[in-house]
């Protein structure tokens, strides 16, 4: 069963686990336009789901390429307000959500895609191809509370590397590292998510998930929305270099 039409994703359902999968050639790579539309996504499971109901949402990437690959920084040169408006809300929609949330990582993972997945509640990564790397230190980047959530969702020495040294890692070393959940095989990894969703769905429906999530992850939480839609100064700077 789908729901509603979108650009550049679909939107599938399995009983009460909604699949979102991104199809935003070539990369997946966000901008204020592909972000709104994942949060018209969201929002609209939300509402189909209704409160105090049992659900949960995988972002899943359309190939075993690449999952996303962060930013449309073209778009940021030419527009201020795009991550105010795109990245930032996109990420505070999803820490917020009432539901469990899990990010099935088919392939490459660069940039604000490390984020991204940090937002969601569970990440499956794939055990044979692509690579999950955030080097905004490499490229001249920063926004407040960038560092927010691989600190309070990671080891601080893996948090380090991460954030630090843009330190590269394939599926099953992140695995080791306890930046994704699980690895699986690309032709079992949708089943696999959608097995996890099934086993973690229930959760939802006293109506407090994301109230306790806030208080595990409150504080990137907070950034966030203290960054999304400001149109009165700049929260963040253009890249100094791209990948």
């Amino acid at each position: 069963m789908a729901l509603g039409t979108y650009k550049d994703l679909s939107v599938e359902r399995r009983g009460q686990v909604f699949i979102v999968t991104m199809q935003k050639k070539p990369e997946n790579r966000i901008n204020v336009e592909f972000a709104q539309e994942i949060i018209r996504a969201f929002r609209d499971i939300e509402k189909e789901l209704g409160p105090d109901s049992e659900g949960a949402v995988i972002t899943r990437g359309s190939d075993a390429k690449f999952w996303c690959t962060g930013l449309d920084l073209d778009e940021a040169e030419t527009n201020p307000f795009a991550n105010s408006d795109g990245f930032f809300p996109l990420l505070a929609t999803i820490l917020d959500f009432p539901f469990p949330t899990i990010a099935l990582i088919t392939g490459h993972t660069f940039g604000g895609a490390v984020p991204f997945s940090l937002s969601h509640d569970y990440r499956i990564m794939n055990s044979k191809r692509g690579f999950i790397s955030m080097p905004p230190v490499n490229l001249g980047l920063h926004f407040p509370g960038i560092g927010a959530l691989p600190r309070l969702k990671l080891r601080p020495q893996i948090a380090r590397q991460m954030l630090l040294e843009a330190h590269k890692w394939t599926g099953k070393e992140a695995y080791a590292d306890g930046i994704v959940d699980a690895v699986a095989e690309p032709e079992e990894m949708l089943e696999a998510a959608v097995k996890l969703a099934e086993k973690w769905q229930s959760k939802s429906k006293m109506g407090v998930y994301s109230v306790l999530r806030s208080e595990l992850y409150g504080e990137a939480l907070d950034k966030l929305r203290s960054i999304s839609y400001v149109h009165g100064k700049r929260v963040t700077a253009p890249a100094k270099a791209k990948i």
